[in-house]
């Protein structure tokens, strides 16, 4: 059993940023969990100190040293939300082609100062392409937590909405922030780009802009990682794919992968009694981004009126209340 003393170690350890000292006592409540029985947690913890020092490993090789708690501010805090995520690769259900290549961007990046050493680059921007829901989001979110980097977000839709005229001044901004803040730098709803141009309000504002942004692309430097998201690939001008050193292609997940969906979601949970063939019945078809949600307020109602005993009625109605919110002019 935990005792007091590990309990006290383990967050003093912590308070005083002693890694070596927390990973110490996290490992003697990894032995004393499998000496009771609870291998899975046991492993669990192991597999988490193994990763941190993965990581620690990784991060000594990082130019530049820890990465500073950063803000934006001025004219950048109404262009872009900055966010610190704790997601992980792990944490998403996706093909193995897809995963593959995303732990190889972790890589690269991890590890860019032995790439430089040898006189090579890591690969710096990627387009995500594919239906709403599919990952492209979640995909940001866990490169950042994986690199233990902030995540800057620039809803594209809504600074070309914002500052018509000079959306291209405004974007420079974010791309010149790049130069001195590592991170990676999302830029979600890249079709409005072409969505704007086609609407034909103002083509020679769109083509400007457009233009600046291919130029932009082409200039970008440095350590930030620079990840589009798009809906409507085929709404992008070709010129925008080049500038990319990669695109990936995401796709609604399977029948067969909504199980794994949501017991990575649900991990906290006891999810032995639960019945999966009514869950997959009711969700197929769903969006991964719709499932994790689904799961959330599942748990939120089991947490709340089922002394946290989630079941298999909690979970079909909550993906059931969910359609129904989806579904339009109901």
């Amino acid at each position: 059993m935990t005792t007091q003393a590990q309990l006290l170690a383990l967050v003093r350890s912590f308070s005083e940023r002693d890694d070596a000292r927390f990973q110490s006592v996290a490992l003697q409540l990894a032995s004393d969990a499998a000496q009771r029985g609870h291998r899975k947690m046991a492993d669990q913890i192991r597999l988490l100190i193994q990763d941190a020092r993965h990581r620690a490993e990784g991060a000594a090789e990082v130019r530049g040293g820890p990465i500073p708690v950063v803000r934006p501010k001025g004219e950048l805090a109404g262009l872009v939300s900055a966010s610190y995520p704790m997601k992980r690769l792990d944490n998403m259900v996706l093909d193995d082609g897809t995963l593959g290549r995303l732990r190889k961007i972790v890589e690269e990046h991890r590890y860019r100062a032995k790439l430089e050493s040898h006189g090579l680059k890591p690969r710096r921007k990627f387009l995500l392409v594919g239906p709403p829901g599919t990952g492209k989001t979640l995909t940001a979110s866990a490169l950042a937590g994986e690199l233990s980097l902030p995540l800057f977000t620039i809803l594209l839709d809504g600074v070309i909405n914002k500052y018509m005229g000079e959306t291209s001044s405004k974007i420079r901004l974010v791309f010149d922030a790049m130069r001195t803040t590592r991170g990676v730098y999302f830029f979600d709803e890249f079709d409005a780009l072409a969505t704007k141009r086609l609407m034909g309000n103002d083509v020679g504002e769109a083509r400007r802009t457009l233009n600046s942004i291919l130029q932009m692309l082409d200039e970008v430097d440095g350590d930030a990682l620079v990840i589009a998201a798009t809906n409507h690939a085929e709404l992008l001008d070709p010129a925008m794919f080049r500038r990319f050193d990669s695109a990936i292609e995401y796709s609604v997940l399977p029948r067969e992968r909504i199980r794994e969906i949501f017991s990575k979601t649900l991990s906290p949970f006891d999810l032995d009694l639960i019945e999966w063939v009514p869950v997959e019945d009711a969700a197929v078809g769903m969006s991964q981004a719709e499932m994790i949600r689904v799961a959330e307020d599942a748990a939120r109602e089991a947490v709340l009126g089922n002394d946290a005993l989630l079941t298999t009625d909690i979970l079909v109605a909550a993906i059931r209340e969910r359609r129904v919110e989806l579904t339009p002019n109901r």
